[in-house]
C-alpha cells in the first residue's frame, strides 16, 4: 500500500507566487528559460536552471552551476521570497487549462515505495538525466521538481479535497502567462491530515508515474548517498485521481523516407492499414487510427486487424507506428538515439508536424491517438515499458510553488 506524508513545504510569501512559480526544468532549454527570467529575479528558474545566471559558454553540468543553483535558492530564502511552513501539511493543487480542472494531492511519497514498485514506472531513465538531478539535489539540498503520480479513484480521498476546496481559501490562485490557473489549498488541520494518511496506507495499493520518472529515481538514488537525511527517505509528489487525468497524443516527425518516394511508401502501408486521403488535418478519433502528413497532404491510416498483438504493450498505437512504420519501413530501430525521428508533444497543435514538413526539415508526420490512462496502468502493473515518447500530460505543475527540503 501507498506511503505517503505530509512535510514541511518551503514555498513563496504571499504576493510572489506568480512571479517565482516557473515552468519544469525539462521542459525549456537555457535560452528560453533565461528568457523566461528575464528581469525578474524571484523566478525560480535561478533555482532550476542556474545556468541562466552564469556566462553562456559553461557547461551546465559543472558543479558551477550547481553551486549557483544552491546560492539562489538560499538568497530567495534569505530575502524572505520563500518561506518554510511551520508545520507538515499537505497541500491541494488545483490547474485550470482551457476550461478543463484537474486537482491533485501534494505530499511527500516513501523512496522505499519507489525501490518496491508500489509506485510504478512505464519509461526507461537515462544515466546522464538522473545524475544531473542527482547533483541538483545533492548540492541544492531541496527537491525542486515534483513528480507527477497517478491513482485509481478512491472515493473518501476525492470527498476529503472536494470538501476542503468548498470550505477553505485557497493560500495562492492565479493565472500564468500561458493562461492556466494554478490555486493551492493547505490542509493544515492535524486530524484531515492523519486520515488522509490513513486512507492511501488502507486503501491505494499503487501509484503510477505519470510525469517524472527521472526526477523519481534521482531523488531515490540521493537516499541511498544520504542514508542518515530522514527527509531524503520521501520525495515530492503530485497524485492525481485517474478520473481528472488527460493524456494528449505525442506525435512522430521524420526527416527522410528510407529512400522510398512518396507513392512507393504509402503503397508499402497497404500492407498493415487501409489508407484513405483526408481535406482536413487528422486528429485520430479512437485506437489504431493514424494520421499521416506526407508531401502536402493529410491520409488516414486504419491499422488492419491481425497486424497487431492485443498484450499491454502491441496493442499500443506507439508501438503499432513503431514496428510497422517506423523500423519495418523506415529503419528506424531505436527511437531514443536514431537522429532521424523528433516527437511532436499534442500541445503544439497538428499545425506544427504540417509546418515541419512543409518547411522540409522533415519528410513525414504522424498523428496518434492518445494512450488512456488504463493502458498507462495496465503497462505498469505487467512490468513493462512504453516505447519512448509515449506519453504527454498537460497542463503540468509549476516548479517553486511547493519544493521540499532535504
Amino acid at each position: 500500500m501507498a506511503i505517503i506524508s505530509p512535510f514541511n513545504a518551503l514555498r513563496p510569501k504571499k504576493g510572489t507566487e506568480s512571479k517565482v512559480a516557473s515552468r519544469p526544468y525539462d521542459v525549456l532549454n537555457s535560452a528560453e528559460a533565461k528568457e523566461e527570467a528575464k528581469n525578474n529575479p524571484q523566478s525560480f528558474l535561478h533555482v532550476t536552471k542556474s545556468e541562466i545566471d552564469l556566462p553562456d559558454s559553461i557547461d551546465i553540468h559543472t558543479a558551477t552551476v550547481y553551486e549557483k543553483a544552491k546560492a539562489n535558492l538560499q538568497e530567495l530564502i534569505k530575502d524572505s521570497t520563500l518561506f518554510t511552513e511551520d508545520k507538515p501539511c499537505y497541500y491541494i493543487y488545483q490547474l485550470i487549462m482551457n476550461g478543463r480542472s484537474q486537482t491533485g494531492l501534494v505530499c511527500v511519497s516513501s523512496v522505499d515505495d519507489y525501490f518496491s514498485d508500489v509506485i510504478k514506472k512505464h519509461e526507461f531513465t537515462r544515466p546522464e538525466k538522473e545524475q544531473d538531478r542527482i547533483n541538483h539535489i545533492r548540492t541544492t539540498r531541496a527537491q525542486t521538481g515534483n513528480v507527477f503520480l497517478a491513482y485509481r479513484d478512491v472515493k473518501e480521498i476525492n470527498d476529503i479535497i472536494n470538501s476542503w476546496k468548498k470550505n477553505n481559501q485557497p493560500v495562492y490562485d492565479f493565472k500564468a502567462d500561458d493562461g492556466i490557473q494554478h490555486t493551492v489549498w493547505v490542509i493544515n488541520d492535524d486530524s484531515t491530515v492523519h486520515t488522509i494518511t490513513q486512507i492511501f496506507a488502507a486503501k491505494v495499493p499503487a501509484t503510477y508515474i505519470a510525469d517524472g520518472h527521472h526526477r523519481a529515481a534521482s531523488a531515490a538514488k540521493v537516499s541511498q548517498q544520504l542514508p542518515d537525511s530522514e527527509a531524503a527517505k520521501y520525495f515530492l509528489t503530485t497524485i492525481f485521481p485517474a478520473s481528472e487525468l488527460a493524456i494528449l497524443d505525442y506525435n512522430r516527425v521524420v526527416k527522410d523516407l528510407n529512400g522510398m518516394d512518396k507513392e512507393g511508401l504509402i503503397s508499402a502501408l497497404q500492407d498493415d492499414f487501409t489508407i484513405t486521403q483526408s481535406p482536413v488535418a487528422v486528429k485520430p478519433a479512437q485506437l489504431h487510427e493514424f494520421g499521416m502528413y506526407l508531401g502536402g497532404q493529410w491520409y488516414i491510416l486504419n491499422s488492419r486487424k491481425g497486424t497487431y498483438t492485443t498484450d499491454p504493450i502491441g496493442v499500443l498505437d506507439v508501438t503499432i507506428l513503431s514496428n510497422n512504420v517506423l523500423d519495418k519501413l523506415l529503419d528506424i530501430k531505436d527511437q531514443r538515439t536514431d537522429k532521424r525521428i523528433d516527437f511532436v508533444g499534442g500541445i503544439r497543435g497538428l499545425g506544427e508536424l504540417e509546418k515541419r514538413v512543409n518547411n522540409g526539415e522533415m519528410k513525414v508526420a504522424f498523428s496518434l491517438y492518445p494512450v488512456t490512462i488504463e493502458q498507462l496502468f495496465d503497462i505498469a502493473d505487467s512490468g513493462n515499458v512504453m516505447p519512448p515518447k509515449s506519453t504527454w500530460f498537460e497542463p503540468k505543475l509549476r516548479d517553486g510553488l511547493l519544493t521540499h527540503l532535504i
